[in-house]
């Protein structure tokens, strides 16, 4: 498995955003879509404030492939699903962190709505 090297992984958790584009079930990239993204550990996450209603995360839950950009760094990656309570707790507190600053934003990252859409990015070489 491949995995992001720590330049990467630096570059990209301290960007404030991040440009996520899952890949349409033809191969083609879905339009761009700004969203958050946090470092756990060596592993990024991002999640859908809009629940499994959100239109990337949708694509993104099917295909499970996509292209993102943040920090510079530009790479096509694999996402897989995290379900595990443990793990999303962390998530939930690694939200709260970088993003707790933006007073009302932040609770509906780390509410069930959201936490339900939590996917891990794995950087494809």
């Amino acid at each position: 498995m491949t995995t992001w090297t720590d330049d990467e992984l630096n570059r990209i958790a301290s960007a404030d955003e991040l440009r996520m584009a899952p890949r349409n079930s033809d191969g083609s990239l879905r339009r761009a879509t700004t969203i958050w993204v946090v470092r756990e550990g060596d592993e990024l996450y991002v999640r859908s404030w809009r629940g499994t209603q959100g239109g990337w995360w949708r694509t993104a839950h099917s295909s499970h492939a996509g292209h993102v950009t943040a920090g510079g760094v530009e790479k096509e990656i694999t996402l897989t699903e995290v379900t595990d309570p443990d793990a999303n707790a962390r998530i939930d507190d690694a939200y709260r962190s970088k993003y707790g600053h933006y007073s009302g934003y932040v609770e509906p990252m780390v509410a069930e709505q959201a936490r339900v859409t939590t996917l891990r990015l794995l950087p494809q070489r």
